[in-house]
């Protein structure tokens, strides 16, 4: 293990910092990170709303998640072109940048104008399912916005204000996205958001299949790492979720692709297994800042509630930490599959879509099978063994920046 380890940080890490301080990836990062307190906040208050199952006289807090962890699509939108154009050099035009992705974000959402000037979006867009929309306009706007950085109109003795010059220098590229954006959505009639949606509908065909449960449980994880939320896929899993579940229920259990399976076995503490992440964040790092972010992470984390540790450690976007959960997104799904496959353990025949019940806990009250929990035991045991060679170097790459500092 330590000869992995030691190889990781001589020869793995420094490819990977590469990777990372890419302008365009590291862009993406800090927008992430710039709005990891507003996820926090809607983690919080979703942990504080499972209540409300138990007690009905408690007041709805879940607007403030909406408004919250639920808009994080437009953040993304204004903040990954804003901090291309800062890490470009091109400070003086990152606001109009930002605000041209909200535009150009907004519209490719296919919003409904009425005749009276009233206008309508579907919300849902706007939180993590719209994460893919928001990530291309960003990245899009950035890149238009710095191209045509290095074209002015004005000589640079001009005796113009500064500000007027940005307003005229930006207008063209501005006119040009909004109008591919107008082109695309009014005239065309193109829903990029569904376009995304209906490439991904053939997996229903062999959701069912060895194949297709890992594909697109792996797939769910992919998108995860890089920030996209995984429930985008959500109209597509769902229906075969429920619609394994009620065969399950109706005759002998067959389908393993169901929600209970992933609540029970797969997502450990979230999508992607990152409870043992946390754990050894908590217990083992050096670095204080991962000490300070399992303390906030480790609640949420055992009601299977990850977007804090995502975002926070961070593991979107860090490709130390991508790997290990994209191996998870591979392996527990396979484990979990053959295990059941091979009658070592129920596959569960009950509906039970409470994901938020802590590790353990569900997957004993899902089938009742005492196999059951020898099959997490040994889950939990291959996941923290696939995350801890990478928690070292990442840990203590952290611990020797802060050292410097």
């Amino acid at each position: 293990m330590n000869t992995f380890i030691n190889w990781m940080n001589q020869n793995f890490t420094p490819k990977m910092n590469k990777i990372t301080r890419n302008v365009w990836v590291s862009s993406i990062q800090e927008a992430i990170m710039a709005i990891l307190p507003l996820i926090l906040v809607g983690s919080l208050i979703t942990l504080i709303s499972i209540l409300n199952n138990y007690f009905s006289k408690m007041p709805n807090f879940s607007p403030i998640t909406t408004f919250s962890f639920g808009l994080i699509s437009i953040f993304i939108a204004l903040l990954v072109p804003y901090f291309i154009m800062e890490k470009k050099k091109k400070n003086d035009r990152k606001i109009i940048s930002g605000l041209t992705g909200v535009s150009l974000f907004l519209m490719l959402l296919v919003p409904k104008l009425t005749d009276d000037g009233g206008i309508t979006f579907t919300l849902e867009r706007f939180g993590g399912n719209g994460m893919f929309v928001a990530l291309i306009v960003g990245l899009l706007v950035g890149a238009f916005m710095y191209l045509f950085s290095k074209f002015s109109f004005f000589k640079g003795s001009s005796s113009l204000p500064d500000f007027i010059i940005i307003w005229f220098d930006t207008i063209i590229p501005i006119t040009i996205l909004l109008l591919f954006g107008w082109l695309f959505t009014f005239q065309m009639n193109v829903d990029l958001y569904d376009l995304i949606l209906k490439a991904f509908e053939p997996l229903t065909m062999i959701a069912q299949s060895f194949t297709g449960f890992i594909f697109i449980t792996f797939l769910g994880v992919f998108f995860y790492s890089f920030g996209i939320s995984p429930w985008i896929l959500y109209p597509i899993i769902f229906p075969i979720w429920l619609e394994g579940i009620q065969a399950n229920i109706d005759g002998a259990a067959q389908n393993i692709h169901t929600m209970e399976t992933l609540t029970a076995w797969v997502w450990i503490g979230g999508m992607g297994s990152t409870l043992p992440l946390v754990l050894m964040m908590l217990f083992l790092a050096k670095s204080s800042q991962l000490k300070a972010i399992s303390k906030v992470t480790i609640v949420p984390s055992l009601f299977n509630i990850n977007e804090p540790v995502i975002f926070g450690a961070p593991v979107a976007f860090n490709p130390i930490l991508m790997i290990p959960m994209w191996l998870n997104g591979l392996i527990i799904p396979a484990i979990t599959y053959m295990a059941l496959n091979l009658d070592l353990v129920t596959i569960p025949e009950r509906l039970f879509q409470l994901w938020y019940m802590p590790v353990g806990i569900s997957s004993m009250l899902i089938n009742s099978d005492f196999r059951g929990l020898l099959l997490l035991a040994v889950i939990v045991v291959v996941s923290w063994l696939i995350w801890f060679p990478f928690f070292k170097v990442y840990d203590i790459q952290q611990f020797k920046k802060e050292q410097e500092q």
